[in-house]
C-alpha cells in the first residue's frame, strides 16, 4: 500500500513511534523559525538549556511583530534577539525585511524538509512542499537544541482540487470555502494534503495562502506537492538547487477525502467574528465600510499586491475609506516599487505601511469605534484589531481592492475585465538584511534591556490540586481572549509578571487580580479551547498566576501542548453535561493527582462546594505525564540533560 506525501516526509524524519493516527510520534526538525513576539521567550528558554550552538540545519529569528516602537521595550528586545542570534548560530532577519512566513517562503523553505516555528502560521511553507508546523516557543527551543518534536500522528485528509478558478476568484476563496464547510474545528487532528488536477493551476504564493489559513481549520499542517510549479518559483528566487519532485505514491491512501471543484467557486467573505462565518460576497455586498487593510502573511505576495495595484491604477480610494497596505517582504516592496505599482497605490490614496505584521495583530491601524474593516488577513476574532467592537471581515485582495474603491463591500466581478498577475521570471534577490551568525560567538555579548525578566519556572506537580473555578468560558475561546496581542500588551512578552496582569482581560478584566488573591485555581472551557495563535504566553502567564488545570470539552492542538509544556494539567470532561453544572467560585479538588496521572487517563474531581464529583480524562502519553509531573518541559529537559 502506497504512502501519501505527508507520510513519506514524516517517515523520512521519524525518530520514534509509528505513523498511525492517534499515536504519539517524534520527528527530526530540519529548520526552525521564531518571530519577535514569541522569540525572546524562546531564546531565554534555549539559553536555560545550556547548549552552546543550535543543532538544526537552519534556524532563523525574524523581527516582524513588535515593530511599533512607542517605548524602549521593543527596541531592547530587538537588540537581545540580534545578539543572541549571533552567539548561538541563528540567522536574523532585521526589522523591515518582512513577515517571517513570506520571507521564509522566498528565501529558506526547502521541499521535503521539516520546519517548526513559534507562530501558528508556520504552515505557510507547506505551499512549497514542507512539513511546516506551528508550536510553542519552548518546543522550538528544544528543537533548536537538537531534540525531536513530539506530536500525535494526525489523520491525513486529501483535498482533491479539480477544475480551475474563474476570473476574480482567488486562492483565498478556496480556503474560505473549506472553512465554510469544515469550521474552525474541522481540521483538528488532521493534515490537509492537496492534490488533483486543480493543483497545477495554482502558483506557490497562491498555494501558501491556502496552507497559511489551514491553521484556522485547526489543522496540524497543510501541504502541496513539490512539482514543476514549485520549481519555477524556486528558479525565480535563484534557489532551484533545493528543488526536488515530491508527491504522493500513485496508490496512496488517505483517512478522508474532500472534493472541491474550483470551477464552482465564487468570491467569498468571512463575517465577524470567526474565520468560518463564511458566505458569498454578494450576500453582504453594499455594506458600508470604514477601512480596508491589505497584507499579512496570508495575502501580501508580489502577485497579491500587483493585482491590487492594477485594480486601483488610475482610480481613487473612496473618500470614506482608509486603505492601508503592508507588503509582505522587502523583496515584494522593492519589486512593486520598481514596477511602478507602488506609485499607482500611492496615487490612489492608499497608505503604505512597513513590511511587517502590523494591523493583523492589532499593532496599529485599529478601526474606528464600531467600524467595519475588510481585511485580507487570516483572523477576525473579536477585539483582535485593537477596537473592541469593530466588525472585521476577511476577504481576498480582489474583494478588498474593489471595496476600497466603492466604499461598500463589493463583488470584484463587477469590475469588468479580469486581472491576472503571473510569477515574475526572476525575483529581486537581496539578502543584505538577513544577518548571519557571528564567526566568533565567544566574543558576542548578549544585550538585555530592563524589560527582559527572568524566565519563571514552575515547581513539580503537587500530590493534590485544589482551588476555585476562577472563570468559566464558552466555545472557541482563542489565545487572543486568553492573552491579548496589540500595541499595548505585545511589548511585555519578555516580562511575564507584567504581561500576566492582562490574562483574560477581554473576557474578565478582574481575572488576574482574583487569581493572585486566591493563589490560582481552575479554568473551565467549552469546545476548541485555545484556538488560534501559538503564543505560549497564553499558558505561561496563567502558570505564573497559579492556574493548576484547565477543564474543557476539547482543546486546540497547540494550546493543549503549551499547557503541558508549562505544567498546567489539561483535562476534558467525560460527561460534557458536567460543564453546565460547574459555576465560577466552586471549590474543586483532585486528590492524588500525581499518582492518578500515572495510573491511567481518568481522574476524579471533587466539587467541594456542591458536594458532588465528576470524571475527567487527561489524554497524556507516558512521556507527557512525566513532563507534567516535572513541572513542565524545561524542567523535564534539564533533568534529562543532567542525567
Amino acid at each position: 500500500m502506497g504512502k501519501n506525501l505527508a507520510q513519506n516526509i514524516l517517515e523520512a524524519h521519524l525518530v520514534a513511534g509509528e505513523l498511525t493516527p492517534g499515536k504519539e510520534i517524534a520527528i527530526r526538525i530540519d529548520q526552525t523559525l521564531t518571530q519577535d513576539a514569541t522569540g525572546t521567550m524562546a531564546y531565554l528558554q534555549f539559553e536555560a538549556m545550556g547548549i552552546p550552538r543550535v543543532r538544526t540545519n537552519l534556524s532563523v529569528s525574524y523581527i516582524d511583530h513588535n515593530t511599533l516602537q512607542t517605548g524602549f521595550e521593543n527596541a531592547d528586545d530587538h537588540r537581545f534577539l540580534q545578539t543572541i542570534a549571533a552567539k548561538y548560530g541563528i540567522y536574523l532577519s532585521r526589522p523591515g525585511n518582512g513577515i517571517c512566513h513570506q520571507v521564509h517562503l522566498e528565501r529558506f523553505a526547502v521541499p521535503g524538509e521539516t520546519l517548526l516555528g513559534s507562530d501558528s502560521h508556520t504552515t505557510t511553507c507547506g505551499g512549497l512542499g514542507m512539513i511546516a508546523i506551528g508550536a510553542g516557543g519552548l518546543d522550538v527551543a528544544v528543537a533548536m537544541g537538537g531534540g525531536p518534536f513530539y506530536l500525535t500522528m494526525p489523520k491525513v485528509a486529501l483535498v482533491r482540487l479539480k477544475g480551475k478558478l474563474r476570473p476574480w476568484v482567488s486562492a483565498k476563496d478556496i480556503i474560505l470555502e473549506l472553512l465554510r464547510r469544515l469550521t474552525v474545528k474541522g481540521g483538528v487532528g488532521r493534515i490537509f494534503e492537496y492534490g488533483g488536477e486543480g493543483v497545477r493551476s495554482l502558483s506557490v504564493p497562491e498555494r501558501s495562502t491556502i496552507t497559511n489559513m489551514g491553521t484556522e481549520l485547526g489543522a496540524t499542517t497543510s501541504i502541496f506537492p513539490s512539482d514543476a510549479v514549485t520549481r519555477v518559483f524556486l528558479r525565480a528566487q535563484k534557489r532551484e538547487k533545493v528543488w526536488r519532485r515530491l508527491e504522493a505514491d500513485s496508490d496512496a491512501t488517505y483517512d478522508e477525502v474532500v472534493e472541491l471543484d474550483l470551477d464552482t467557486l465564487e468570491p467569498l467573505i468571512a463575517r465577524p467574528h470567526s474565520p468560518d462565518s463564511v458566505c458569498p460576497v454578494k450576500e453582504v455586498s453594499g455594506l458600508k465600510v470604514n477601512q480596508v487593510a491589505i497584507g499579512s502573511c496570508t495575502n501580501s505576495s508580489y502577485q497579491d499586491l500587483m493585482t491590487v495595484a492594477r485594480v486601483l491604477k488610475g482610480k481613487r480610494v473612496h473618500p470614506d475609506v482608509s486603505l492601508v497596505i503592508s507588503p509582505g517582504s522587502r523583496q515584494v516592496f522593492e519589486m512593486i516599487a520598481r514596477a511602478g505599482a507602488l506609485a499607482d497605490l500611492i496615487a490612489s490614496g492608499a497608505r503604505t505601511l512597513e513590511s511587517a505584521c502590523g494591523p493583523c495583530i492589532g499593532m496599529g491601524q485599529a478601526p474606528s469605534w464600531g467600524g467595519v474593516s475588510v481585511r485580507t488577513f487570516n483572523r477576525n476574532f473579536e477585539g483582535r484589531s485593537g477596537t473592541p467592537n469593530a466588525q472585521v471581515y476577511l476577504a481576498s485582495p480582489e474583494v478588498a481592492a474593489a471595496t476600497a474603491l466603492t466604499g461598500v463591500i463589493t463583488d470584484p466581478r463587477t469590475l469588468g475585465k479580469p486581472i491576472r498577475v503571473a510569477i515574475p521570471r526572476i525575483f529581486l534577490v537581496d539578502d543584505s538584511m538577513i544577518i548571519p551568525p557571528a564567526k566568533e560567538p565567544a566574543e558576542v555579548k548578549i544585550e538585555r534591556g530592563p524589560n527582559i525578566k527572568p524566565l519563571p519556572i514552575k515547581e513539580p506537580l503537587t500530590e493534590s490540586l485544589a482551588g476555585r473555578v476562577l472563570l468559566r468560558v464558552g466555545d472557541n475561546i482563542s489565545t487572543d481572549h486568553i492573552m491579548p496581542a496589540g500595541a499595548k500588551i505585545l511589548p511585555l512578552r519578555s516580562n511575564i509578571p507584567a504581561i500576566a496582569e492582562h490574562v483574560f482581560a477581554p473576557v474578565d478584566p478582574s481575572f488576574a487580580k482574583r487569581a493572585k488573591e486566591l493563589g490560582g485555581g481552575f479554568i473551565v472551557g467549552g469546545t476548541n479551547y485555545g484556538q488560534g495563535s501559538s503564543r505560549e504566553h497564553a499558558a505561561l502567564a496563567p502558570m505564573y498566576l497559579g492556574i493548576k488545570a484547565v477543564i474543557a470539552k476539547s482543546f486546540a492542538r497547540i494550546h493543549w501542548a503549551n499547557l503541558v509544556n508549562f505544567g498546567i494539567l489539561p483535562l476534558t470532561f467525560l460527561d460534557e453535561g458536567d460543564y453546565e453544572r460547574l459555576n465560577p467560585g466552586d471549590e474543586l479538588e483532585i486528590a492524588g493527582a500525581r499518582e492518578g496521572i500515572l495510573k491511567g487517563p481518568t481522574l476524579t474531581v471533587k466539587n467541594l462546594t456542591q458536594g458532588t464529583d465528576f470524571q475527567v480524562k487527561h489524554g497524556l502519553t507516558a512521556r507527557q505525564a512525566e513532563i507534567l509531573l516535572a513541572g513542565g518541559l524545561l524542567n523535564y529537559t534539564q533533568k534529562g540533560a543532567a542525567a
